[in-house]
């Protein structure tokens, strides 16, 4: 009787579970976007709804979608480039605002896949923070350093190492050129590995073929 007790019972827990696996990343995703979905619509909904003089549940949303929509479409002619390019100087001569928008930005732009100027160059493996431990980075450049017109140069890759779950936040690690092995991994397939906190990874980690 013990036996089929603690046979049903071990059923039921795994079950539990892997309830609680599935719905997980449902339920968080879900929880995410509508807080995305709330604040977005809180920023131009009270703007709107004094103008119209009445609530409209969404159309905060659809409007900074518009909007968003808007400013790119106006990014694709040269008025528009140049205008832009003009607000982004006007906010880079404000110090702290400076530090913060230009922060934001190039991080932005390493994480878009998509772009072809600052963007992630491929995942690297290396050991960090001591010799015998690994960790896994995102290759952004490469930097060259002299200690002095006759010391030799030294070259190194500037490797992004972010931190789960945020990817806008991380470190930035100088790897001697040598020490950093470059992996057969997309930028993608990296992401998913380092913010999933390696739940989400190939079964063996390979180099990337020369």
């Amino acid at each position: 009787m013990n036996k089929i007790r603690q046979t049903v019972w071990s059923a039921l827990q795994s079950t539990f579970v892997r309830g609680i696996v599935i719905l997980m990343p449902v339920v968080l995703t879900i929880w995410f976007l509508q807080a995305l979905l709330n604040a977005v619509d809180g920023i131009l909904s009270p703007v709107l709804e004094k103008w119209l003089g009445q609530d409209i549940p969404g159309l905060g949303f659809v409007s900074m979608v518009v909007l968003i929509f808007l400013v790119g479409l106006l990014t694709r002619n040269l008025i528009g480039r140049i205008f832009f390019s003009w607000f982004e100087k006007l906010l880079s001569s404000i110090p702290v605002v400076r530090a913060i928008y230009g922060a934001i930005r190039d991080v932005i732009n390493a994480l878009s896949l998509g772009s072809s100027e600052k963007s992630f160059r491929h995942v690297v493996l290396f050991q960090y923070p001591r010799v015998g431990l690994y960790t896994i980075g995102f290759v952004t450049n490469e930097v060259s350093y002299q200690a002095s017109p006759e010391a030799p140069v030294m070259e190194f890759v500037s490797v992004y190492v972010p931190n789960p779950p945020n990817p806008t936040s991380g470190v930035l690690i100088l790897v001697p050129k040598g020490e950093a092995t470059p992996l057969n991994l997309t930028i993608e397939q990296g992401l998913k590995l380092v913010l999933s906190g390696a739940i989400v990874s190939p079964d063996i980690l390979t180099p990337r073929p020369a």
